[in-house]
């Protein structure tokens, strides 16, 4: 009998049993769970089609992809992931479906007004919370926008390491950092409506891919999905969270 890699074990037994009904699994990055937490639900009143999400980072997807997961779709936070895959004959053509940005927010007003190099340097500011930067490309753009200021040594012992930018923004919103490098998509939702936030704009765009797996048995359905992003409908539910 065929052993399962532990990753691969791992990841079907933390699907939910709904995953096991679906018509298209897809690994999701997590910024953009809000947009696709509408878009998911759009597609199955548009085609009667249900769909599953795994949100994590980017790196973490394809790490779980390239060991055998069984995932028919991936939305990535980068580009690089999407065509190694293409590359390595794993996945059709990638495609952008969308571009991202990132931000420096805080529950606290008291960064409100102030460019991000001013308040990251607050003295109220003690533990900062920044996705992975090597597996989540949010993070990666956030680092460079430190870099590119100088104030990654300065910053970094403040540093609080996430493994997503959905947790990264989660840590700032709950307390476990007094602020975070988020996505600007989050700014959208409830809770970061209520904090205030600043454009990171020395952060470089974060341009995102997509790719259809070579491995997938629901090809037709993946393809409506594709078709259903580049519709009008979720094109206004991704310019609602942001995203150009």
């Amino acid at each position: 009998m065929k052993r399962i890699p532990a990753l691969i074990l791992a990841l079907i037994m933390s699907l939910p049993i709904s995953a096991n009904a679906a018509d298209l699994l897809v690994a999701q990055a997590a910024n953009f769970m809000p947009a696709m937490q509408e878009i998911i639900p759009a597609f199955k009143k548009s085609t009667g089609l249900e769909v599953q999400a795994t949100y994590t980072s980017t790196g973490k997807l394809y790490a779980q992809i390239i060991n055998g997961a069984p995932f028919d779709l991936f939305l990535a936070a980068d580009e690089r992931r999407p065509d190694k895959l293409f590359a390595e004959g794993l996945a059709e053509k990638p495609f952008i479906y969308a571009k991202g940005k990132v931000v420096f927010w805080s529950l606290s007003k008291q960064i409100a007004g102030k460019s991000w190099q001013e308040a990251i340097k607050s003295k109220n500011l003690h533990k900062i919370s920044i996705a992975n930067i090597e597996t989540a490309p949010y993070g990666t753009a956030a680092m460079l926008a430190l870099k590119k200021e100088k104030l990654w040594e300065t910053v970094k012992p403040e540093l609080v390491f996430a493994q997503s930018i959905a947790q990264a923004f989660q840590f700032a919103s709950t307390g476990a950092a007094d602020a975070g490098f988020c996505a600007y998509s989050s700014m959208f939702t409830k809770t970061g409506k209520s904090g205030s936030f600043s454009v990171v704009k020395e952060a470089p765009p974060v341009i995102q891919a997509a790719c259809i797996l070579k491995s997938t048995k629901r090809k037709n359905t993946a393809e409506k999905f594709v078709e259903f992003l580049s519709s009008p409908e979720a094109i206004s539910i991704k310019k609602k969270y942001g995203y150009d």
